[in-house]
């Protein structure tokens, strides 16, 4: 007989079916066996009665087990009153069942699908060990599904607005893209590598100067990073885009389309406002301490060095006398109930990112304001500064002194941790913007060295003329993120087209020509030829879905994910080779020392 899924079996009511799928739980009544069946659309109940279902069944019945996979197959009934079970769909009715067959036996869990589990109660290298049976919750299956759902969403808008779907090779060139590339030895060219690629940006641009009029694929990422909640190490997906002849308005626009349906679609949240609001890079850092601010909340960075010029307490003066050197203030709103351990913590968060304390006033409820660095300021300052910043009672006003460069990310950080602890990121709003105009270059802790900011095939505002003409550091790249509740969530530029510039850019950062022509020769080429303009964007997938359904942990959305360590505990990957296959690729390995 044809398989009945369980949610269909609710349009089958005095028919016969067969239901197939694992055994949820299994109840024995004393001489009556029920058993809850599920499958990817639900869980029915099946009634085992041995006066209706005959000695085999029943004698089955008994032998069958959590998470063994199961065909049964009898008549649909409705379920007495008082044995509905209102918490699933299929809850006023049961399978009276026949026949039962054991299509597959099964181990005992190493944890119950049946009862549910989070993240947080059961060790995640089990659950990734075992994920095959994590897969099994309905909550995880339920993310798989909408995940497919929102996938065929943006190749379906993709398609209507004329974009090509083309797929780009996996096996590529290393190249200075951010992160450190995974390497892949050639068997056939000793001593050589290809790279996976961190993202098709080389083959999209050339893809512009082949003639391809819009790009578009669901890209795989390779990038050796370090794990955090919000990134996936090893590997994601990105909806990877491109447009010849575009400029940064036309591709802000159609994505702007694009997941103004996908939150609407496939998020319960509200978007806060559209059309996106936009922010210059320096705007976003001199407002909100974040180049992927959560605007959700309304706390910003207030400049006083002004107003604390003078004053009588050294570590603002001492801050104001540095080059860059300012004082900048936020309010917490009706944090006045903190205790000193939530103040301590704080401070600790801020140190973190580079300050050296973090100064406070607390406004108490009666407008008395308490505070040690108060008799430094003395009263009238002190009143002032809470009219200056517009603190009411039962506020507090936290203070970052130091370079702009440091007290801006260093109150950044305190605003996001003040926005979760006073509940000001309401979980049903969808917070888009754009933050646009980035600095073309940085100082690279990792390289010790003057790199590129981003991408570094962005064109910078002004082109050949600007680098040729401007103080590195103020040179203004045509780069834009897409920012989602805090979250960078895309990533795209107008790209660098000209065979000259793209020299001088590289040459800015470090690299001879003749660096270029080894790494990047093939696109000098190709620019050669009569490249476009071109612009384009990338928004990752899996962030993007996790931020959408407020998952704190990116591996949640994602079917097979690498644990913290980069490790699939599942294949037991990474993992040692044996030394034939080491010779087959002429390496060498120089292990460090175990310690």
């Amino acid at each position: 007989m044809k398989r009945t899924l369980a949610q269909e079996t609710l349009d089958h009511i005095g028919k016969e079916v067969t239901v197939k799928g694992w055994v949820h739980s299994r109840r024995d009544h004393g001489g009556l066996i029920f058993i809850d069946l599920r499958d990817h659309t639900g869980i029915i109940q099946a009634a085992i009665n041995p006066e209706k279902a005959g000695g085999d069944a029943f004698a089955t019945a008994e032998k069958v087990r959590d998470e063994y996979v199961l065909a049964i197959t009898g008549k649909v009934a409705k379920r007495a009153p008082e044995l509905v079970n209102p918490n699933i769909p299929t809850g006023n009715i049961e399978i009276q069942a026949e026949k039962i067959e054991i299509l597959n036996t099964s181990k005992t869990p190493p944890f119950p699908v049946a009862k549910g589990i989070e993240s947080d109660t059961v060790n995640e290298d089990v659950r990734l060990k075992y994920r095959f049976i994590d897969l099994r919750r309905p909550k995880l299956q339920n993310y798989l599904v909408r995940r497919a759902e929102v996938i065929k969403h943006l190749r379906d808008f993709m398609h209507a607005n004329d974009f090509w779907e083309i797929t780009t090779p996996i096996l590529a060139n290393s190249s200075p893209e951010g992160a450190r590339d995974f390497l892949v030895p050639s068997r056939l060219h000793p001593g050589k590598f290809y790279a996976l690629p961190q993202a098709p940006q080389q083959f999209k641009q050339l893809l512009m100067v082949g003639g391809i009029p819009r790009y578009y694929q669901i890209a795989p990422c390779f990038r050796d990073e370090d794990a955090r909640a919000d990134r996936s190490p090893g590997e994601f997906y990105q909806l990877d885009m491109e447009m010849a002849f575009a400029t940064q308005e036309e591709v802000w626009e159609l994505m702007e389309k694009l997941f103004k349906e996908v939150t609407e679609k496939f998020s319960d949240k509200k978007i806060q406002q559209f059309p996106f609001p936009r922010l210059t890079y320096k705007d976003a850092m001199d407002t909100y301490g974040s180049d992927k601010p959560d605007l959700r909340f309304e706390i910003k960075l207030q400049d006083v060095s002004e107003l604390v010029s003078g004053c009588g307490f050294s570590v603002f003066t001492t801050a104001l006398q540095e080059k860059n050197g300012v004082v900048k203030a936020i309010v917490a709103p009706g944090a006045s109930s903190f205790t000193r351990s939530q103040i301590d913590e704080l401070t600790e968060i801020a140190k973190s990112e580079g300050a050296k304390g973090l100064a406070y006033i607390v406004i108490e409820q009666n407008g008395e304001l308490k505070s040690p660095i108060t008799k430094f300021l003395g009263d009238d300052l002190a009143a002032k500064i809470v009219k200056h910043v517009g603190a009411n009672p039962g506020d507090v006003i936290f203070f970052g002194a130091d370079k702009r460069e440091v007290v801006n990310p260093v109150l950044g950080k305190v605003r996001d941790t003040l926005g979760a602890a006073l509940g000001l990121k309401d979980p049903n709003i969808m917070a888009w913007c754009w933050v646009h105009d980035f600095p073309m270059y940085s100082w690279s802790k990792w390289l010790n060295k003057l790199d590129f900011e981003h991408n570094p095939f962005s064109m910078p505002y002004g082109g050949l003329e600007a680098l040729q003409s401007k103080d590195p550091y103020e040179i203004i790249a045509q780069q834009y993120d897409l920012v989602g509740n805090g979250f960078e969530l895309s990533s795209g530029a107008v790209r660098n087209h000209q065979p000259e510039t793209m020299y001088k850019a590289f040459e800015i950062a470090g690299y001879s020509r003749a660096d270029v022509d080894e790494k990047f020769g093939h696109m000098i080429e190709a620019f050669s030829y009569g490249a476009p303009p071109h612009a384009g964007n990338a928004p990752g997938i899996d962030r993007i879905l996790m931020v959408l359904w407020d998952e704190p942990n990116i591996r949640e959305v994602i079917a097979f994910p690498k644990n913290g360590r980069a490790e699939d505990p599942m294949l037991g990957a990474p993992s040692e080779v044996d030394e034939q296959q080491l010779k087959d690729v002429h390496i060498k390995l120089d292990l460090p020392k175990k310690k």
